[in-house]
């Protein structure tokens, strides 16, 4: 699933004297709200394009584990997000370009959902395979998908079992990556 979150074209903050609270969740339901978790579906990684060169976050601890809940299995953005220690414990993947603390009213809004996005460069379609670990993220388009599965598949099988000599001839136990 693709989000993308645009800047606001001017930083809107309440007025002096204005209720914070009601101001704040008229942003949140006319401008920046997350329509998107209607549609989520067991398996969805999120990727959403964001505003990078901004201390936004739109992404924290409390939102990413709602996006979990109801079946999402991890997160991608071009941008920041904050609450990043919760969200490690919450065990909610999420591969970001840096940490950050800002908090979004006022700061962007919802553009589109399901339409393609850039994320580092890269364009990322609805229904792409994403797949990612600590070493990055990587984007295959849906129609090469199977293709590239089974050649990623030959690889990992002839790499497994070349570290499997090698962890015989060391004297080391087998573990998880060469099983």
């Amino acid at each position: 699933m693709t989000v993308r979150y645009i800047p606001t074209p001017k930083l809107n903050r309440p007025l002096p004297g204005e209720d914070f609270q009601k101001w704040e969740g008229n942003f949140y339901n006319q401008y920046s709200s997350e329509a998107f978790t209607k549609i989520i579906k067991p398996g969805h990684v999120i990727v959403i394009d964001d505003v990078e060169e901004k201390d936004i976050g739109t992404i924290g601890s409390n939102n990413i584990l709602g996006w979990f809940q109801k079946g999402a299995v991890g997160v991608v953005t071009d941008a920041s997000s904050r609450d990043t220690d919760e969200v490690a414990k919450e065990r909610v993947p999420l591969y970001l370009r840096h940490k950050g603390r800002g908090i979004r009213p006022g700061r962007n809004e919802l553009e589109s959902v399901n339409r393609p996005v850039v994320i580092g460069g890269v364009l990322v379609c609805p229904g792409d395979v994403v797949v990612a670990d600590g070493d990055g993220v990587i984007v295959v388009p849906r129609m090469v998908a199977k293709q590239v599965a089974e050649f990623a598949h030959e690889i990992l099988t002839k790499d497994k079992a070349g570290r499997r000599e090698l962890y015989k001839s060391l004297g080391l136990p087998w573990d998880q990556t060469v099983k």
